[in-house]
């Protein structure tokens, strides 16, 4: 009795474990056979990823198309260098004239551009009255050349850098010395920088606003017209690069430019402050 007992029991485990094993093995062929979610690759800036816009708004386009956004974060130079080797089917920057290059030379199409801020010079507040009521932002940089006043520049070919450049070309100056100071770094790494050694720096105000609190520099000036900053977004040309994932771009494109995108940019907030408006709502 104890023998069929024990033979009983041993049959009932063999039947358990063939039963396992095929449901483990229909799972296995399930999750094999499943569609792959297309990853499509971004290029876009530092000051972009470090404001948190992106985790904003991506996870609202992924679940609504089901396509994922892999984001490679670098300044408008490199992105744009990425975009050009077909690196990645999307770029998202800050460059406007390199911008029109990039499609011009037939690397991108379907440039649209899509929010903006501002740039904004900060420092330390205990300098700031050797700058303060300046009317133009011209007029600071020539101050702070004749100040001999610390200056933090990214010095990576960024959007940042290149507006910084065109602003020292206006003032027919070319920066160099112990008081200029290159990175070679993103925009909150520099602000880092800025702030350790009491220097002046040119920044987006998305990303200052998300370094607020680490660091101690102060808003020193603004309004500008020359300090406009708007970003685009371009599709990477199928046509050089067959492994672009084009319906997908221009999906993602398509809805980066749609009222339900801009509305959520615009109500994008940090300490209740807008970090980037919204272009044609």
């Amino acid at each position: 009795m104890k023998n069929t007992e024990q033979v009983r029991n041993k049959t009932q485990n063999r039947r358990g474990s063939r039963k396992w094993w095929v449901l483990t093995l229909l799972f296995t062929v399930f999750i094999g056979c499943a569609p792959k979610l297309p990853i499509l690759k971004m290029a876009t800036t530092t000051s972009v990823e470090n404001s948190g816009l992106m985790d904003f708004l991506l996870p609202v386009f992924e679940k609504k198309y089901g396509s994922k956004i892999q984001i490679i974060a670098v300044g408008s130079g490199k992105a744009l260098k990425l975009a050009e080797n077909g690196d990645v089917d999307i770029v998202l920057v800050h460059d406007p004239l390199a911008e029109e290059n990039f499609v011009k030379k037939g690397f991108g199409i379907d440039r649209k551009p899509v929010f903006y801020n501002d740039f904004i010079i900060v420092g330390p507040e205990k300098n700031a009255a050797k700058i303060r009521n300046l009317k133009k932002v011209v007029d600071m940089f020539k101050r702070i050349v004749e100040e001999k006043l610390i200056f933090i520049s990214r010095g990576d070919n960024s959007g940042t850098h290149i507006k910084e450049l065109e602003i020292w070309n206006r003032c027919n100056v070319s920066p160099k010395g112990q008081w200029y100071v290159e990175t070679g770094q993103g925009m909150g790494e520099t602000l880092i920088i800025a702030n350790e050694k009491n220097g002046y720096c040119l920044t987006d105000r998305a990303t200052f606003i998300s370094y607020e609190d680490k660091i101690d520099l102060g808003v020193l000036f603004e309004g500008d017209k020359i300090l406009n900053n708007p970003y685009s977004v371009i599709i990477v040309n199928p046509n050089l690069h067959k492994q672009i994932k084009y319906n997908e771009a221009k999906q993602f494109v398509g809805w980066l430019s749609s009222k339900e995108a801009k509305e959520l940019i615009n109500k994008f907030k940090i300490k209740n402050k807008q970090l980037f408006q919204s272009i044609g709502i």
